[in-house]
């Protein structure tokens, strides 16, 4: 994109980011971070945009999912495992379903900063500004954990590197065997309560007998031991982003270095913000988040910035309205896209509009508004004959106790006891699976539809 800098959303107004008080120490930490080896590479973005442009024709279906927002505190390779090995087992269950490959792609390696409702928070009494992410400051309610440090986008860089580093070695050293990760899924459904999904599940075990049988194994398939999985996170603190943003020489486009696939939330979206200028000029695929005050004009203007060759596999649009609500809005957003002629990925996100608050004082999400949410966008798509294309959760493969519901009955008692997030709650392994294999009971009742109609 021959009139766009990397820099140019330095003039565009900016919103959800902090302001340094050390202009000289933020000059320099960007200044390292212009030198370090970027986190992704350009091959790797455009092979996900491709994997991508199939989902928005039906030919394969995206799982987003991770953390809401990654911590310093409680980085292991043990916690990047669990959530690397819980997408796994959902991939599968999913892949199943729909008949399609399912693209993996974790909200990781980046994910550090957030949006937030206000710019300060009250505790007793005492006012202090709003915890934004460990990139950009600390949890801690004191005057100093508070002060935006630049510093912290080096410890952040440092650990996605890390976190990239065990992913690559994870999905492609043998971890991701696919008798393996079914073996996993099988202890999920041992359990009475999972009784429900144990037909499915022995429907995947017949499958890999018969591909054994035929024989297709490790040893003839290099495909059944490795996978390709990507990162993503929102594109929040555009300092970060641009000083990680390289040239690719192949192509002669800007690549964002910091992730795989980026997207601009629903409280960054503005036609004219700084956000939406830094996407437009990245060769990544990029995501956009809806929610319910996103008008049809705002969308048309948007995809013309952020896609304007209507590439296939460029533009995905992540539904986020709340349970209750997407009959509202999704079906006039979906007709502007069919008016533009666009090529979209669609997608629903059905953590971040169903957040309430407990009777016991915690931020929790029931499981039951979740599953409704992305049973009313099946249903939406399926009513307007267009393709949904996958699914965004926030989620990881700990064991804690921040949504309600599911088959483990997580009740608003229980929250207290491993209510370990930083900032959003997330699902948990079990809660994970659990809706993996509601969503492929949804997508083979699409597949089921469609045939009918095509034989009709």
């Amino acid at each position: 994109m021959s009139d766009w800098r990397k820099s140019d959303w330095r003039q565009k107004p900016r919103v959800q980011m902090p302001d340094y008080t050390d202009q000289a120490a933020l000059n320099e930490v960007e200044g390292q971070l212009s030198q370090y080896p970027p986190l992704v590479f350009a091959g790797e973005a455009r092979r996900l945009k491709a994997q991508l442009a199939a989902a928005s024709r039906g030919e394969a279906f995206l799982l987003q999912g991770g953390d809401c927002a990654e911590s310093f505190e409680q980085f292991s390779a043990d916690a990047i495992r669990d959530t690397f090995k819980v997408m796994l087992q959902m991939a599968m269950v999913l892949t199943y379903g729909a008949k399609v490959p399912v693209i993996k792609v974790g909200r990781m390696a980046g994910q550090f900063a957030k949006p937030r409702s206000a710019p300060t928070e009250v505790q007793n009494d005492v006012e202090l500004p709003s915890y934004r992410g460990d990139i950009i400051n600390e949890l801690a309610f004191t005057p100093t954990a508070r002060i935006p440090d630049p510093k912290r986008m080096l410890q952040a860089y440092t650990q996605a590197a890390a976190t990239l580093n065990l992913l690559r070695a994870f999905s492609t050293g043998g971890y991701a065997d696919v008798n393996q990760v079914h073996a996993w899924t099988l202890g999920f459904t041992a359990s009475d309560k999972a009784e429900a999904y144990r037909e499915l599940a022995n429907r995947i075990s017949d499958t890999l007998d018969f591909m054994r049988a035929a024989g297709v194994n490790q040893d003839t398939a290099h495909t059944l031991q490795s996978v390709d999985y990507y990162t993503s996170h929102e594109s929040l603190l555009l300092e970060y982003e641009e000083a990680l943003t390289r040239l690719d020489t192949t192509s002669g486009k800007w690549l964002a270095g910091s992730g795989h696939m980026i997207w601009i939330g629903d409280r960054t979206r503005q036609p004219e913000g700084a956000h939406v200028e830094f996407a437009r000029g990245v060769l990544n695929p990029i995501g956009l988040k809806c929610g319910p005050t996103t008008t049809t004009e705002d969308l048309k203007i948007l995809m013309s910035k952020l896609n304007p060759e209507n590439e296939a596999g460029r533009l995905t649009l992540i539904a986020r309205f709340g349970n209750g609500k997407v009959d509202d809005h999704l079906p006039q957003l979906i007709r502007a896209v069919k008016e533009e002629g666009a090529n979209v990925v669609w997608v629903c996100d059905p953590m971040h509009g169903n957040t309430v608050k407990s009777n016991s004082g915690y931020k929790t999400r029931f499981f039951n508004a979740i599953l409704q949410e992305i049973r009313d966008f099946f249903a939406v798509h399926q009513s307007e004959g267009t393709v949904p294309g996958g699914v965004h959760f926030e989620m990881t493969g700990q064991d804690v106790t921040e949504c309600t519901g599911g088959l483990r009955a997580v009740s608003d008692e229980d929250l207290s006891a491993r209510y370990h997030t930083a900032c959003d709650p997330r699902l948990n392994a079990s809660q994970s699976l659990e809706l993996a294999f509601l969503v492929a009971e949804e997508l083979s009742a699409l597949r089921s539809a469609r045939q009918v109609q095509q034989v009709g």
